[in-house]
């Protein structure tokens, strides 16, 4: 059959040059997610397109989707005639984000007994992490650590959109912690919890391990909302 015939194909090769360009443009939008994640682009900091096009290499419209992407994700934000800026959360964004944390990373939890060997192996590994940077007193690093520990406990479930819905949500925790000036009084105290839910998962022990992530969690939010309430 022609593709005259099937107009479709027709339309589909007249897109294709946006197909490439949007390809790149989730590949910038990657990238600059990495680096909010690594605490690396904190809130407040704005994007100029020539700074960033520049340093990658992009066109400017490549630079433009791939901030779209991101102000979707509600990790960017647009400011008329002032450009674009890395967002800055509010006490109620990290409400709301625990309480999705808790849906995910406790439901996780319940289907370790189905994880892969390579997926229980992740958790472990971000949970060595965090401990060798905590020994270099590297404390950046151990909040880098605390996000893959728990991006792998989410991905214990072995769902494509759970790991994406955890990917972003971290994303925005990140900014959530530039709120804590002392890094290491924030982040020291977590990493024996981070060992303690590994080991409990390791010997089986769900329910345990579940009710120390809540307990975590609890502790964590409300050290989060102190500090938003007394900046705001």
């Amino acid at each position: 059959m022609t593709s005259a015939a099937q107009p479709w194909v027709d339309s589909l090769a007249a897109e294709k040059a946006l197909l490439d360009r949007t390809s790149t443009a989730e590949r910038v939008a990657d990238l600059l997610r990495r680096h909010i994640v690594e605490g690396t682009l904190a809130p407040g900091t704005r994007l100029s397109e020539a700074s960033v096009g520049r340093a990658l290499s992009v066109s400017r419209n490549t630079l433009r989707e791939a901030f779209r992407l991101l102000a979707h994700e509600r990790l960017l934000v647009y400011a008329f005639h002032r450009g674009v800026f890395v967002r800055e959360l509010t006490a109620d964004d990290v409400a709301d984000l625990y309480r999705t944390r808790r849906m995910i990373e406790t439901a996780a939890l319940r289907t370790v007994a189905a994880a892969t060997p390579a997926a229980l192996q992740a958790v472990h590994d971000a949970v060595s992490d965090g401990e060798r940077a905590a020994d270099d007193e590297r404390w950046h690093d151990v909040g880098t650590a605390n996000m893959s520990f728990h991006q792998a406990v989410a991905d214990l479930a072995s769902s494509e959109r759970s790991t994406e819905i955890m990917r972003r949500l971290l994303a925005e925790l990140r900014l959530a912690f530039h709120a804590m000036p002392a890094l290491r009084e924030f982040h020291e105290p977590y990493l024996a919890d981070n060992r303690a839910i590994a080991d409990l998962l390791a010997a089986g022990d769900v329910e345990q391990a579940s009710q120390r992530l809540t307990r975590y969690f609890d502790t964590a939010e409300g050290q989060l909302l102190d500090a938003y309430r007394d900046t705001e």
